[in-house]
């Protein structure tokens, strides 16, 4: 699945590349907010999965940190 693939992309990415990432998920997902607020999104679909993704990213970091400790 699509899905699998970009969590073990994630898991061999370093702390800083991560963190890149989670920031421009970030940056993307307000700007797919403020897009729908003006009704210029076409595809909603989109916020919720860049919501997801940021939660993958999440999830990853907290998962290394933990095995660094």
């Amino acid at each position: 699945m699509k899905n699998k693939k970009y969590v073990e992309d994630l898991r061999k990415k370093s702390a800083t590349d991560l963190n890149e990432e989670l920031v421009a998920a970030k940056k993307e997902l307000f700007n797919l907010r403020f897009q729908n607020a003006t009704n210029q999104l076409d595809n909603t679909s989109r916020i919720k999965e860049v919501r997801k993704n940021i939660a993958r990213i999440q999830t990853v970091i907290s998962g290394m940190n933990k095995a660094s400790n």
